[in-house]
């Protein structure tokens, strides 16, 4: 069984249209974090209901990629990927039109869902329009897509900010969508060809069991982790993922195949996205944070210094996907940038309030090249282990990895941040303040001294997390002893050499 596009189709065109939708969904994160201080001034808010301008994209973006992924197989890939840049779209106009900070999580929480079938559909269509080495230089350019969006977020929010508001912001994000809008017509559409019903009840167990699980992990920090609340949250939400996996064990259509999850490699580049969260987005989230408060840099400069870690995001994807083409397999290079998260996180623990530029620039640097090598390949060669009727499916899968982790390691590594600034403060409310960059409740050096001992802790924490990760990879991305016996007599494709059945 095929999966055959079908209609006009223009290679260039389609790549162009995803990536500046890709481009876009993650500016409305990074981008969004900026724009906080003046959303809060503007609708008289702060605290917990300004953070859930976050906490809801986040939400509803990894609660429904599965679902929009599987839907696409059945749909078409080219129609979900119109219906999500819509959604994208109404939620970001209604986000910027909003006048109070409930509509405007509502809208937000809307244009989560628009980027879920953005994210989950774009990468289908990627992986059904190109084959060997071109697919490899495509998703190289969608990682480069991904990186851009989260690096240029901040900076062009901030300058939309401080001349037109906060609301030009989402204005912005709107509009780039309308541009990927307005070439879609020109991706071919592609379906698979065995099209039963949607599993309803698996997607609405689901998108249940994800959500609360993520809401558990937003609010931790928040009420508490012990709390009854978050208790009663974590398990409902654990429970209701193992029901899905035995609903989908019963089905006859499921809504995510397992036997991609009993693929070992599959799985594993599945969790390339996890350690890349653990080793890079923590840092993106929380170094502005300490640069800003400890070191009392300027937020502008912050964020320059930030462009040590991010910039290689956008020139290491290409320099990757050309490594792969060239024979280098796709395990080696990935296994490289693991490794590399491992070892930056690990040498900036040398960071101190009094660190130069110069000091830190090593680590980040580091960080970010790792970043950047496994930023699209692991995605490639991920879609190149999967039927195509199943591209919509793996894509779903892969990024609701992706999402899901950030937004549950995100919630975690904070709290940990505060659990450790308490330990020599004394307090949770000022501890709390101080991992937000707010050191105005008490001495401030000693505050300082807390904020960089805890952030030292986390960074080896991490560093051993993303070691043991990248060994775990790299061994289940072995190939089968008998692939490794027919390379003698046929060569193989440098990605991954076999296909789930």
């Amino acid at each position: 069984m095929t999966t055959v596009p079908t209609g006009r189709s223009r290679p260039a065109i389609t790549l162009v249209v995803v990536l500046l939708a890709f481009v876009t969904v993650p500016m409305s994160i990074s981008g969004a974090a900026v724009a906080l201080p003046g959303i809060g001034a503007d609708l008289h808010t702060a605290g917990a209901p300004l953070q859930w301008v976050m906490n809801a994209y986040n939400l509803t973006f990894a609660s429904f990629t599965l679902v929009s992924g599987s839907a696409a197989d059945l749909v078409g890939r080219r129609r979900a990927f119109v219906i999500g840049c819509g959604i994208f779209a109404v939620g970001s106009l209604a986000a910027a039109a909003a006048p109070s900070i409930v509509l405007l999580g509502i809208a937000r929480a809307l244009s989560g869902i628009g980027a879920a079938g953005v994210f989950a559909s774009g990468g289908a269509i990627l992986a059904t329009s190109f084959d060997g080495a071109a697919r490899t230089r495509a998703f190289a350019a969608l990682g480069s897509a991904a990186g851009l969006g989260l690096a240029a977020g901040p900076t062009l929010s901030g300058l939309l900010v401080s001349g037109l508001g906060w609301r030009a912001t989402f204005g912005l994000h709107a509009a780039l969508v309308a541009v990927a809008l307005a070439g879609a017509g020109y991706i071919a559409e592609s379906r698979a060809e065995q099209r039963p019903r949607l599993d309803v009840t698996g997607a609405v167990v689901f998108v249940a069991g994800l959500a609360t699980l993520v809401l558990g992990s937003v609010q931790g920090p928040e009420w508490g982790w012990a709390s009854p609340g978050v208790l009663a949250l974590l398990v409902v939400g654990v429970g209701l993922l193992v029901l899905f996996v035995v609903l989908q064990a019963r089905s006859a259509a499921p809504l995510l195949d397992l036997t991609l999850v009993k693929n070992r490699r599959f799985l594993a580049l599945c969790m390339v996205p996890v350690v890349s969260t653990f080793g890079f987005v923590t840092l993106l989230t929380y170094l502005p944070t300490y640069l800003v408060g400890a070191s009392g840099f300027s937020p502008q400069r912050a964020g320059t210094v930030l462009l040590l870690m991010t910039a290689p995001v956008l020139l290491a994807p290409p320099l990757a996907g050309r490594l792969v083409n060239r024979g280098v397999s796709a395990r080696a290079v990935i296994t490289i940038s693991l490794v590399m998260f491992a070892g930056g996180n690990a040498w900036l623990t040398v960071i101190a309030t009094s660190s130069s530029v110069a000091m830190i620039a090593g680590p980040l640097l580091l960080t970010g090249l790792g970043a950047g090598l496994s930023f699209g390949v692991g995605d490639g060669a991920a879609m190149s282990l999967v039927e195509p009727e199943q591209a919509g499916m793996a894509t779903g899968f892969l990024n609701t990895m992706r999402i899901g982790s950030e937004a549950i390691v995100i919630a975690v590594y904070g709290a940990v941040l505060v659990s450790l600034i308490r330990t020599r403060v004394g307090s949770q409310e000022v501890a709390a303040k101080v991992a937000a960059g707010d050191l105005t409740g008490g001495d401030a050096r000693t505050l300082a001294d807390g904020f960089t001992h805890a952030l030292h802790v986390a960074l080896n924490g991490t560093a051993a997390v993303c070691a043991i990760g990248a060994l775990a990879i790299a061994a289940a991305l072995a190939p089968p002893r008998r692939d490794l016996a027919a390379t003698s007599s046929a060569p193989k494709d440098p990605q991954v050499p076999t296909k789930v059945a």
